[in-house]
């Protein structure tokens, strides 16, 4: 073969490859853009999760420190259904959890656009055939009046619910007044923050129990001795003590095994294309972080959006009503004309596990969120123009650009291993997260 033929294969060959390899340094500029990015914004670091068992590093209340003990005796009572003994529906008692509006399948939210505890029955698949019990009386369910907030992540918000009403510190400091007595919102005076005073109030809002002879019976006495060894035992198996549980273990419940983090621990491989073009977008050009941000992309601020109220779902919603105090977010629980139609910054992880989003369940898939911010135009005629906020805008992004960041926020913040924060039994021997006829065989656990 002569010299020139030989080069001309060499250089053919190499072109070749080169076409092949295309998309790598492309791919490689992107990733590097992303790091960059984050790296502007107060590094890795800034927007990483802890290890759920890695309790020194989660945040938490001084007052209620986490332990391992009072971690797994809340991830049981979570879960327990045996501790619902003050239902007043037919056939309620023992029937439903905490877990009930907060499982795991779910991506700790309801399975359904409204949360039932008692006086629901079922469960289906993932939580989707929860329904109001053939024999309940409907003024008698246990149901919020707005789209039930994932419990993931909390260790990330001191004050809880859409309107932020629970918690005694950060901004509910000098809330004081609005703290009324015989609400369950009272319990702040305990002053505790946000996770705790919720699951405290939640016990007693969700018909729920905790006594000495209740623990006994249940097998809950030893636990209760190993995690409130210091409490007086008159007053050691009491409401209290069980939500400060329920809120330990609610602190654990991390979604840092979602692609994102594991690419922020250094997983080059674990953001698809698709995924890292829509993180640039959520961190660049949609300025998504402006209000999601930190490890659990969220933050303790309210801001109008314009969106639907529960009141407004097609299906049928019970205790729902336009005038309900919970439509107007934090102006419902400060008074304050201000802050009507201003809702927390929820968090952004596992949201896929459930399709309902918005405080009213208006938007029934990631996209539709998407779209709606990047339109700009108001969906709730109730929200009065002066409420909106000067950041709602239209985002000026394509539809290319709507599906890269739909996909970032719904498999790159998508933890997929979430059942490991279930138990594997309850002490009671009980079904969860409900132990009603119907879930019971929907579960496969009779």
């Amino acid at each position: 073969m002569k010299f020139f033929e030989f080069a001309a294969m060499v250089a053919a060959l190499l072109f070749l490859s080169a076409c092949e390899n295309m998309d790598e340094p492309f791919a490689l500029s992107e990733e590097r853009q992303l790091a960059e990015r984050i790296n502007q914004l107060g590094g890795r670091q800034s927007f990483l999760l802890p290890d759920e068992s890695d309790l020194a590093t989660i945040p938490q209340d001084p007052r209620n420190p986490l332990t391992p003990e009072k971690v797994e005796l809340g991830r049981l009572l979570f879960h327990e259904t045996g501790i619902a003994t003050e239902a007043i529906t037919a056939g309620g008692l023992k029937t439903y959890s905490c877990a009930s509006c907060h499982f795991a399948g779910a991506g700790f939210q309801a399975g359904t656009f409204q949360g039932i505890g008692d006086g629901g029955e079922g469960f289906g698949f993932n939580g989707e055939r929860r329904m109001v019990a053939t024999l309940s009386n409907p003024d008698s369910l246990d149901v919020q009046p707005i789209r039930t907030p994932t419990a993931m992540n909390g260790a990330y918000q001191e004050v809880m619910l859409w309107n932020g009403q629970f918690g005694a510190t950060g901004v509910n400091e000098g809330t004081e007044a609005s703290w009324r007595a015989g609400t369950p919102i009272a319990n702040n005076f305990l002053g505790f923050q946000g996770l705790e005073t919720q699951a405290i109030a939640g016990l007693g809002v969700h018909r729920l129990n905790m006594t000495s002879e209740l623990a006994a019976e249940l097998g809950y006495e030893t636990l209760f001795d190993l995690t409130f060894p210091d409490i007086p035992r008159e007053v050691r198996y009491n409401k209290v003590h069980a939500g400060l549980a329920i809120a330990a273990f609610e602190r654990t419940l991390l979604s840092n095994r979602a692609p994102f983090q594991l690419w922020l621990r250094g997983n080059s491989n674990a953001l698809t294309m698709e995924e890292i073009r829509g993180a640039l977008l959520f961190f660049g050009k949609a300025d998504c972080v402006s209000c999601h941000s930190g490890p659990a992309l969220n933050s303790m601020t309210f801001h109008a959006q314009g969106m639907s109220d529960l009141v407004d779902c097609p299906e049928p919603t019970f205790g729902t009503s336009v005038d309900n105090g919970e439509n107007k977010g934090r102006g419902g629980f400060t008074g304050n004309a201000e802050d009507d139609y201003k809702f927390k910054v929820p968090q952004l992880y596992s949201l896929r596990r459930s399709p309902f989003y918005g405080h009213g369940a208006s938007f029934r898939n990631l996209r539709a969120v998407v779209a709606y911010k990047n339109n700009a135009e108001v969906e709730n005629p109730r929200v009065t123009a002066r409420a909106m906020p000067a950041s709602f805008v239209p985002l000026a992004l394509t539809e290319a650009e709507i599906d890269d960041l739909t996909t970032f926020l719904s498999s790159g913040l998508d933890d997929s291993s979430l059942r490991r924060y279930e138990p594997g039994a309850l002490l009671s021997g009980q079904c969860f997260p409900n132990n009603d006829a119907s879930a019971r065989r929907d579960i496969g656990c009779d």
